[in-house]
């Protein structure tokens, strides 16, 4: 498993990795920020939403290198890691195979921001979830699930951020933004989601291989359909409006790399299980004194193994539904 602390090493990386890119424009409007780069290529980020008069850097960023900008996803500035969210978004998603491998999600199912949801609304049913951040309109799922909203700006309804520390390991299915990465809440959220289904979701996600071995499920960001009209949305001050005006939603299931990192874990454990017993079965015959130290060790390491296998199914259970008829099998 990558540590999720480690993603913005990986961003910076990839960046650099890729041919260099000339920025050609950044917009930064009152839901959005835009970034256009080599040509054509479009990176999405949510604005900081932090009123300001002015940007000491404003008029400076066109012309520069998409590898000078990126070094501010570090930053604890917000406008500075939004604009290198969005310099990112536009070198990485314009190549990755993981979006050319995506899905298009159903943009008529429900209104833009609620697509993702509708789309793992069957999933979600009757489950624990829990979503960072509150959407417009989002009442709509509360009577199919145990929902809990956990909102830095928490309404009547909502919890505030700390609820995260309690709420979100013992879900089943969290939703996490990808807003979370520039505001650097990204590795906790995602730490402390370790046992549920995560859904990183929104147009600031990059579409990044790694992510599934960091312990994200799913991947729903955007994709950029018509680059000019998109833009001028952004600019006019466009929020949910940029779906279905040059932007669409679309998912693909990283899992595999989550399932791999347990088995791995699973082995390593079963591994130094299997020493430790051999450990106490020396003494038990005369050979080694003192076992007692191992013995504690070993509750703690089939402790850990036991974790690592309701994971390990959890996760596989829900890409395997059981039918009508075993469930009716089991039930007897």
């Amino acid at each position: 498993m990558i540590p999720a602390r480690e993603i913005y090493d990986l961003l910076i990386d990839r960046v650099k990795q890729l041919d260099e890119q000339q920025i050609e424009e950044i917009i930064i409007g009152l839901t959005w920020t835009l970034c256009r780069s080599g040509g054509n290529n479009i990176g999405l980020t949510m604005s900081p939403g932090i009123a300001t008069r002015t940007l000491p850097w404003s008029g400076s960023l066109v012309g520069k290198n998409s590898s000078e900008l990126v070094e501010w996803i570090r930053s604890w500035d917000p406008y500075q890691s939004s604009i290198a969210m969005a310099v990112i978004n536009a070198s990485i998603n314009s190549q990755s195979e993981l979006l050319a491998n995506s899905t298009a999600m159903d943009m008529s199912s429900a209104p833009g921001n609620l697509t993702v949801f509708e789309h793992f609304a069957p999933m979600m049913k009757d489950k624990k979830v829990a979503v960072i951040g509150r959407y417009p309109g989002f009442d709509l799922y509360e009577e199919m699930c145990d929902l809990t909203v956990i909102e830095r700006n928490p309404g009547k309804q909502d919890l505030p951020d700390q609820a995260c520390e309690y709420i979100l390991p013992e879900s089943e299915w969290v939703f996490i933004t990808g807003s979370s990465i520039p505001n650097k809440t990204f590795p906790r959220l995602l730490e402390l989601s370790c046992h549920a289904n995560v859904v990183l979701l929104g147009p600031t996600v990059p579409w990044l291989p790694e992510l599934g071995q960091m312990g994200v499920d799913y991947v729903a960001g955007v994709k950029i359909d018509e680059a000019e009209k998109l833009r001028n949305t952004v600019a006019e001050g466009g929020g949910i409006r940029i779906f279905g005006n040059g932007a669409s939603y679309y998912v693909a299931d990283t899992a595999q790399g989550k399932l791999d990192s347990i088995k791995k874990q699973i082995t390593e454990v079963v591994a130094k299980r299997d020493h430790l017993k051999s450990e106490i079965e020396a003494w038990q015959s005369g050979v080694q004194m003192n076992p007692l130290p191992r013995v504690r060790e070993l509750e703690i390491v089939d402790k850990k193994l036991s974790i690592l296998d309701s994971q390990y199914k959890r996760l596989w259970d829900s890409r395997n539904p059981k039918s009508e008829f075993e469930k009716q099998v089991m039930s007897l």
